[in-house]
């Protein structure tokens, strides 16, 4: 059974809407350009996913404090500088139906506006002397660049294996939904075996959260039309992968080639995803995505029942089931 969002959110309503204020307050700035962009950011914010996880993962060890706004604050600030700057680096124009800071005021103000929610979040932990949550968020900001250096190193060659996929999604992708269980743990007051335990914890989320998309932009049977978006980026997914290691040599060559050179005719990448559903991609990538959040769900487990733990394992079956 998937849960809805409020029915998630019940647990920590209340520290959920304190912290979009304490959110806006951390990132204000006295100069007015800078007010501007992040007052528009603010505006547009997504569905809080990632400080959800950092106040439930505090609440399986006692109640909220500062520490864990804190936190979430920091978890949200290293999210978003990373959204800005990957818009940049994709030349993207738009995110969740609204402009992008560089469609809006171009690329050189959002490079800084991205530093800026960096260094904001680095120093909301300095002020309050939080140097395990400065050093899980500092991991975290080394993860996810050496997993987006990696991706772009092998997109050039596409020669990327199932091993190497997944270097690439558990730095670029699970890295941060790992932080963000982390840091809630610590906050929360666990030691340093919770606080690791609660890491692998969301790194696993994190993959199969990743896997969930590649399905998507293959248009997995409950989701509709194939998107075909990773295909034109040439990015490797782990069905793709799959059904590259199931072909003969012919056929191999002939995908690659799709994918290198032909990626931005729809023809060719309506016959990739064909290639891909015919040879059981999308079946292995969904019994994996299934084994990652069973290891999950196996880790949460260790702890005792009740409506946090609940409210946790909905918040898992939410991010790998959702529809969009």
């Amino acid at each position: 059974m998937v849960h809805t969002l409020d029915q998630i959110r019940r647990p920590i309503q209340s520290e959920l809407r304190a912290f979009e204020q304490y959110f806006r307050d951390s990132m204000r700035s006295r100069v007015p350009l800078l007010d501007r962009i992040t007052y528009y950011i603010v505006r547009r914010k997504g569905k809080q996913v990632r400080p959800m996880f950092v106040f439930l993962c505090a609440r399986l060890f006692g109640p909220v404090g500062e520490s864990s706004y804190r936190a979430a604050a920091l978890i949200e600030l290293l999210h978003t500088a990373s959204l800005v700057h990957d818009d940049v680096v994709d030349n993207a124009h738009r995110r969740r139906g609204f402009f992008s800071i560089n469609a809006l005021w171009k690329n050189k103000i959002a490079v800084l506006v991205g530093d800026f929610l960096l260094a904001r979040g680095m120093l909301l932990a300095l002020e309050n002397e939080e140097y395990e949550l400065l050093q899980i968020m500092s991991r975290a900001v080394k993860d996810m660049s050496e997993g987006e250096l990696l991706q772009m190193e092998k997109a050039r060659r596409l020669d990327i294996s199932e091993a190497v996929y997944f270097d690439i999604i558990r730095q670029k992708t699970a890295s941060l939904i790992a932080a963000a269980c982390a840091a809630g743990a610590s906050s929360g007051g666990a030691d340093a075996p919770q606080v690791a335990l609660l890491r692998d914890f969301g790194e696993k989320i994190g993959i199969a959260f990743q896997i969930r998309d590649d399905l998507f932009d293959l248009g997995d049977d409950d989701v509709g039309k194939p998107r075909g978006i990773d295909i034109k980026e040439k990015k490797m997914t782990l069905p793709l992968i799959y059904a590259l290691q199931q072909a003969d040599g012919r056929m191999r060559r002939r995908i690659i080639r799709l994918v290198k050179y032909h990626h931005e005719e729809q023809q060719a990448i309506e016959e990739v995803i064909d290639f891909v559903r015919r040879s059981g991609g999308m079946e292995y990538a969904r019994t994996l995505m299934g084994r990652y959040r069973d290891e999950a769900f196996a880790m949460l487990h260790t702890f005792p029942a009740s409506e946090v733990r609940q409210a946790l394992e909905a918040l898992v079956m939410f991010v790998t089931e959702r529809k969009k």
